[in-house]
Parts: C-alpha cells; structure tokens; sequence
C-alpha cells in the first residue's frame, strides 16, 4: 500500500501548564481568627539573623581501578583484562558498572540457528579501545564505526589482551539490530603457554577460568566468547581443553541466553600449534565441545571442497566460519577490495564465513572518506550477505543516526555543533546499497551528516531518474517482520530536490488472512481525541508531529491505516517523477520514518524507543 498525500501545514503549540501557586492561602480558624497568627510552616527564611546554615558534602573515592578511567578527562573507560589473576580475582563488587550494556539482544528472522549461511565480524583495529572505549560518548572528528548490521549474524570485538571485553557501545548498537556479540579469550606464545599449563592442568583450575569468563558475559551483558588458544599445550593441558571447551559452552548456555562459544583454528589435539585452515580430523575434538570453528586465513577452495564431504562437518556446516583476512595478509584468497572474491567460494560451498579485521577500510584510507569507503566495501559484499530482518512490535522508529557525526540535531536544528561519537546512540540502521535503473539511471543511499533532523545524519538517497521511466522508483529502506494488527500511524520526514514527490510503501507478507482499510493521510482536522487518545494534549503531539516545518525546510507527513492479520516485511520509500522529457538527477534526505500503534498515545515518548 503506499502512503501518500498533500503537505500539511502544522500548527502552533498549546501554550505549557500556568506557573505554580507559590503563596499558600491563609485559612480561618473556626473562631475566625486568621490561622496564619496562631501557625506558621517553618521555611528557611525563618532562620536567625546569626545563625548559619552547613551542608556537609563527603566524597567517597571510586573502588575501581585507575584502569577504568581515563587518565586526561577521569570519563569512565571499557577495558579488558590483561592478565590470569586479574580475571581469576574479577567479581561483580568491583567490576566497571559503566560498562555494563543496556540493550537486551534484538529478535530477528530467522533466527541464528536457522540461518544455513551466517557472517560474522571479528573487529581488530590498532590494538582496540581507542575512540570507542569512552563508555559515555567522546569527541572525535573521524572515528570508526560500523551500520551495515543487517548482513551479519555475529560481531566479534577482538583485541590481544587475555581476555577482551566488549566495549558497551559496541554491544548496545548490535543487540538494537539482533546482532549476538563476543568477546574474546586469547592466550599467545611464551606467556600464553604458561598460562595454559596453570590454567588447564585440572578440572578446577579449568572450571575457575570458565566460571569466570561466563560471569563476566553475563555480568556485561554480551553473548559469549572467542577462544584462541596460539600457543602449544602439554599433553594434559590438550587434554583439558575440550572438557574446558565443553564445560564453558553449557555454563554458558545455561546462563546467557543465546549465547556462542566458538573455536579458533591453531592447536590441533596433540597439542601443537599448527594453523590447520580447515575442520579435520587434527582439531574436531575442539569443534565436537563447542558451537562452532573459526578456520584460519590461509585456505584453498580444496579445502573447502574436502571440507564438504568429511564427516565431522555433516549436520553443521553452518557452525564452521571460514577466515577471511581482510588485509590480505599470507597466501589468501581475495582481501582488500577483493574479499568478495572470498566470499563468492565460500557461499558457492555453503559454509558460513568469518570477516576479520575490516576495519582496513578505515585504517589505511583517507579517514575524512570513511563512510564513502565503508559503502564502497560492503557493497562489494552484499550479493555473498543476507539481509536479515527485525522481529517485533510496534512502535519502530529511525532516525538513521550512525552513532557519530559533525554536530547533533533535534527537530532539524542544531543541538551542538561539534563532533562527537556513541555508538549507543546510533539507531535502527537502514539498508545501504547502489541500485541501477533502466537507461544508466541509478539509486543510492548513504549516511549524510551535513544535515539530519535527529542525531548526526540523515540517509541521503540520491541518483539519476531516466525520461524513459514512467513508474515510481521504490527505494527500500528497512527489511522488517513487525506483526500489524491495529489502526496504526506511520510518519516520514523529509526534504526533496525540486521535481520529485516522496511516499511511503509498506509492504506486507502475502497471507489470506492479512487486511487492510484505505490508507489516507492525516491532518488536524481528520483526527479526534475519540479515535486517537485522551484529550487535546494528544491532538496538540499530532498536530506538532504532522506538518510542513518551513523554517527549517523539513517536511512531516503522517498516514493512518488499519490492518489485521498482517506482517510488515518492507519500507520502502517510493520517488515520483513530476514530469519533464530529460532525465533528471535528484536527492532526498530522510530524517526519520516512524511506525506506531495509535492506542498509544504518548507520542512524545517514541523517540526513545527503537524496536522493544
């Protein structure tokens, strides 16, 4: 059905509540004396000329370590753990609060253990905790992040201290888009094998580690863990590590819903440290006690052919996660600009696929052009990528911010005018890609921060309409499975170049029992506090929420409809030619798109809600 209309013109708001009674009436007794001579509520003012009033303020210093602070601001800090007894001593009376996430972990369709082909993203860069360890948010003219989080299933925060904790911000933005988020627990080398030989040389040494490293998941609320044992093991540390392996995948399990653990491909069962880039018969022992392998970079399409026909892969194929460099390092296949390449054998054998480090995008390229690089990289990906999709209730609402930008916005001004980074505040992220039309025309979509109406971008959709196409362009911007079954309100806020005209389409799951009435737009007079709420408070939000905003060149446009038994799998944004016989070149920034239920009526509070 696609939502469309006149503008509207918004009108002015209800002036706010009058100014509280600050003087209290005096009241007669029952003798009729004024009862202000006989009491009096004693107010400061009351106090003697000559005497004074003390406040006493007592500073408790932090029990948390130096480390969880930074040391030029004193702003608080996510941080890992560097050595074993930092996380044999961890507990909760000590650990860092602010790091704690607060995004529960988002549903999706399907679901991870139906998805026959997964992607995860191992995040290594520059060591980690740079820009994005700043819990409440920084300063930062051009920091990394990542919004394509529809294509993946899994994101892996990767660092090479011993045991690496997802920074809050990183797991917040991933649980808003059902994305299930891992830390990592590395040993390498000398100290590495030391480590090992104490940790794993009985079951309760073993068990301490892993009781430890399931509290500390659960505690900041991530998902689970890598383990990357990079060091050789004795014959009874090797002969631990699955029981180990074991032990913390059902603690988890039983503890964090959702939870993975998943196994880096180095040691092999006799305890050497032989990279193997393939499952076999050398490292199945870990894969059989876990919930999943992560191979090496250095594979051939041979091993992947192999791979297809052994045995231990057989009923899993989609728990082992081929390793792809992308900076290309060794004898690998693809990298850089070329990991499609990767990717195109990897899905051609149906194994899921492992993207380490594609942070290269940011590390080697002018910074100033992160987000033309970024795109440029994920869309050479995207036909090896499935656009997974959310799985809620209303409401849903986006206003496309990316979690950094050059200034903030509300209402399409200027809140500040600097730049900063949260990756907490980024909201649900849209589909970003490069579609061809007919004739040479073209869409494209892309995160704009020179302008937004929240936050610190809008999604720019811009590109070349032919003469020769006479149907609307349909731009899609979410993938979704929201259940409709109310009278809903769906708004759009835009600006549009001269000579095109903006709408909205939802698109619904074919069902025989999914039906809907005529959708028509929404203006002051079309609504009633019968139909929409409690009183003119509620008309006064709509009124303010639906309008042509001319100061500022925004435009708001609502629509409401009533549908039953239905499912909402799309928003599209369709693009209407005006006319003319020249092909025309056009842009649109989208500073948000808003679904809600109308049985809801505080509107004003939907901006803090994103999927719930």
């Amino acid at each position: 059905m696609a939502l469309a209309g006149d503008k509207n013109e918004i009108l002015g708001e209800h002036g706010g509540p009058s100014a509280s009674n600050l003087h209290r009436s005096r009241d007669k007794t029952e003798d009729g004396e004024d009862d202000s001579k006989k009491t009096r509520f004693e107010s400061c003012f009351d106090q003697p000329v000559d005497s004074s009033v003390h406040e006493i303020i007592k500073l408790t210093p932090s029990s948390l370590p130096a480390e969880h602070y930074d040391a030029e601001t004193t702003e608080p800090i996510s941080c890992g753990l560097s050595s074993m007894d930092e996380l044999l001593s961890w507990n909760r009376s000590k650990a860092n609060s602010f790091n704690v996430a607060v995004v529960p972990l988002a549903p999706r369709e399907p679901r991870l253990v139906n998805c026959l082909r997964r992607t995860l993203v191992s995040h290594d860069m520059m060591g980690g905790y740079l820009d994005d360890r700043f819990v409440q948010g920084t300063n930062s003219e051009a920091p990394y992040a990542f919004y394509h989080w529809q294509y993946i299933d899994i994101f892996n925060y990767f660092t090479h201290q011993l045991v690496t904790i997802p920074p809050a911000v990183w797991t917040n933005a991933a649980h808003k888009h059902g994305v299930i988020v891992l830390g990592t627990f590395i040993t390498e080398w000398t100290n590495g094998a030391a480590m090992c030989e104490a940790f794993l040389k009985d079951e309760e040494s073993y068990r301490a580690v892993a009781d430890k490293l399931v509290q500390i998941s659960q505690y900041y609320g991530f998902d689970g863990w890598l383990v990357n044992i990079e060091n050789a093991l004795s014959e009874a540390a090797v002969k631990n590590t699955p029981l180990f392996l074991r032990y913390l995948t059902e603690q988890m399990h039983e503890r964090v819903p959702s939870s993975l653990i998943l196994w880096y491909d180095s040691v092999i069962e006799n305890g050497e440290l032989t990279w193997q880039n393939e499952l076999n018969q050398s490292n199945r022992v870990f894969f059989d006690a876990c919930d999943g392998f992560f191979t090496n970079y250095n594979w051939t399409e041979e091993n992947l052919e192999w791979m297809k026909e052994y045995s231990g892969v057989r009923g899993r194929q989609a728990d082992v996660y081929i390793g792809v460099d992308v900076f290309a390092r060794g004898k690998v296949v693809g990298g850089m600009l070329e990991t499609n390449k990767a990717l195109d054998i990897i899905r051609k054998h149906n194994f899921s696929v492992a993207i380490f480090a594609p942070g290269w995008v940011y590390e080697v390229h002018n910074k100033s052009e992160f987000r033309t690089n970024q795109d440029k990289f994920w869309a050479l990906l995207s036909d090896y990528l499935y656009i997974h999709q959310l799985a809620s209730r209303l409401p849903f609402i986006s206003s496309f911010c990316q979690g950094f930008g050059k200034a903030v916005y509300w209402k399409g001004q200027h809140e500040t005018k600097k730049s900063w980074f949260n990756l907490t505040a980024q909201e649900i992220q849209p589909l970003y890609y490069h579609m061809d039309l007919e004739d040479h025309g073209q869409v494209k979509s892309s995160g704009c921060p020179e302008d937004a109406w929240n936050g610190g971008c809008s999604l720019l959709l811009h590109g070349l309409i032919p003469a020769t196409l006479n149907t609307p362009v349909c731009a899609k911007i979410f993938s979704l499975h929201v259940p409709l079954d109310s009278k809903i309100m769906v708004s759009v806020v835009y600006k549009a170049s001269a000579g095109i005209t903006i709408s909205l389409q939802l698109k619904t799951t074919d069902s025989p029992h999914c039906s809907h009435t005529d959708v028509h737009e929404v203006t002051l007079t079309s609504m009633s506090p019968k139909i929409l709420g409690n009183g003119p408070l509620l008309v006064s939000q709509i009124s303010e929420l639906c309008g042509n905003i001319n100061s500022h060149g925004w435009t708001v446009r609502c629509s409401q409809l009533e549908l039953h038994g239905c499912v909402l799998r799309e928003v599209c944004v369709l693009i209407h030619r005006d006319g003319g016989s020249q092909d025309m070149s056009f842009s649109c920034r989208l500073g948000e798109i808003m679904g809600r239920a109308q049985s809801k009526p505080d509107l004003n509070k939907s901006k803090f809600i994103f999927v719930t």
